[in-house]
């Protein structure tokens, strides 16, 4: 990983689920670039690895996670990080209580993508809900993803 390069970082509750999923996605598309990308949760069990159907998904998409363990988000993470992308809108806030130094780093993974007709809709949950809803939150990160792209590709520019 580059000296130089440009950290994002996707933050849920337990960093099984959607935010290794976000990751994955992310680094699959930025592929080749200066960025740099992980996950954290704001209330994760620190080293678990991802949910099996998280991994399932991200390997029918040819996406490894390879080494990947749960972490908690801390301070030291977020003050790397260029841009913080939160699964919902309570994990905005719950980083806003937690860090409000770094709020101006936190968006909503959605704000820049019109997901079933609204921009900055929370990514659902899919813990509990079975592979179709794990396909289904995969499908509206890789939407999410390509506006996040476009966000961070415009800000770089400036």
């Amino acid at each position: 990983m580059s000296k130089d390069a440009r950290k994002v970082l996707f933050v849920c509750t337990g960093n099984t689920c959607r935010s290794p999923m976000a990751e994955g996605i992310f680094r699959r598309a930025t592929e080749g670039s200066d960025y740099e990308v992980s996950s954290a949760g704001v209330a994760a069990q620190p080293g678990s690895s991802a949910s099996r159907d998280t991994l399932d998904v991200l390997s029918d998409l040819n996406i490894s996670l390879e080494g990947f363990r749960s972490r908690m988000v801390d301070d030291e993470m977020l003050a790397e990080a260029e841009a913080v992308f939160c699964m919902t809108e309570g994990h905005l806030e719950m980083l806003e209580m937690m860090f409000p130094e770094q709020q101006e780093k936190y968006h909503l993974g959605c704000d820049f993508a019109e997901i079933d007709g609204k921009v900055g809709a929370d990514v659902p949950d899919p813990i509990g809900m079975g592979r179709p809803a794990y396909d289904s939150c995969a499908n509206v990160l890789d939407e999410a993803i390509v506006g996040i792209i476009g966000f961070l590709d415009e800000r770089g520019k400036a």
